[in-house]
């Protein structure tokens, strides 16, 4: 008898924990500074980043998902199609930015111009080769390869890059990236 397969895990984890990239990089972000969580979902890196002394605005257009944070020290959170309204941070800089588990093209040249001097953008996604593992699986939500760093690492100077198969917290095929506006940077010790 010939067992099913099991089914290909959920894109995003169950539980809180904060990526393991984001926690990587999230001590280059200046101390106290403000930071940017795009489409936070339930506010894993928002919770986390508030947590180390940031203070996060926290934007999804999932206001269920948004009201986790309520009363969240250090998190304010605000409801908006980013991918159907308007640019709701136009004048805004931040001296973090923090997507993970999301693309919307159109939306990198408004974070690249919403970035500070001395700011920190951390970004992973999935990327092309991830369909064999569930989804996402549609190539509008699929990077290229090297299409971050083609994308940010020619306005910003580049911390880390890293692009492919991974097995935690799930089986993935991802894209990861760590810039800085402006020069010189000291890494943290547990990079």
């Amino acid at each position: 008898m010939e067992l099913p397969s099991p089914q290909p895990p959920s894109p995003l984890p169950s539980n809180d924990e904060p990526s393991a990239w984001v926690r990587r990089f999230s001590a280059l972000i200046p101390a106290g500074g403000a930071v940017l969580d795009v489409a936070c979902g339930g506010g894993r890196h928002a919770r986390f980043l508030a947590s180390q002394g940031y203070l996060v605005e926290a934007v999804d257009r999932d206001a269920e998902a948004l009201a986790r944070l309520e009363g969240i020290p250090g998190v304010t959170a605000r409801c908006a199609n980013l991918e159907g309204g308007p640019w709701p941070y136009y004048g805004y800089v931040f001296d973090g930015i923090v997507v993970a588990n999301y693309l919307h093209r159109p939306l990198i040249p408004h974070l690249a111009r919403a970035l500070g001097e001395g700011g920190v953008m951390i970004y992973e996604t999935f990327m092309v080769g991830n369909e064999k593992f569930g989804k996402p699986s549609n190539p509008a939500h699929l990077l290229r390869a090297g299409e971050l760093l083609e994308l940010l690492g020619k306005r910003f100077a580049v911390v880390a890059f890293e692009q492919g198969e991974v097995s935690r917290p799930w089986p993935a095929v991802v894209q990861r990236i760590c810039v800085r506006r402006g020069m010189g940077f000291t890494l943290p010790e547990s990079a």
